[in-house]
């Protein structure tokens, strides 16, 4: 059940985080989902937040920011501005 879990918050704050950055028409579902439960990881090391403690609120915030700084990145190497 857990696994599940993972994959629709990560779908959700991945999509949310595509939103933010404006790169929503470029990203599918499965993107979404990785771009999601990375940014979880990205953000358990930059905020040192417990993200396996189970989904609260600022679990989901922490893991919308790292999505975000996450595809920031990845708009940094692709084209060389963050947007």
């Amino acid at each position: 059940m857990g696994i599940i879990i993972w994959l629709i918050v990560g779908g959700i704050c991945g999509w949310l985080a595509s939103m933010i950055m404006r790169t929503d028409g470029q990203q599918g579902i499965i993107l979404n989902i990785v771009v999601g439960i990375v940014g979880a990881v990205i953000a358990s090391f930059i905020f040192g937040a417990n993200i396996n403690a189970g989904i609260t609120v600022m679990s989901f915030v922490y893991s919308l920011i790292g999505a975000v700084i996450l595809l920031a990145i990845v708009n940094l190497i692709r084209r060389g501005s963050v947007r």
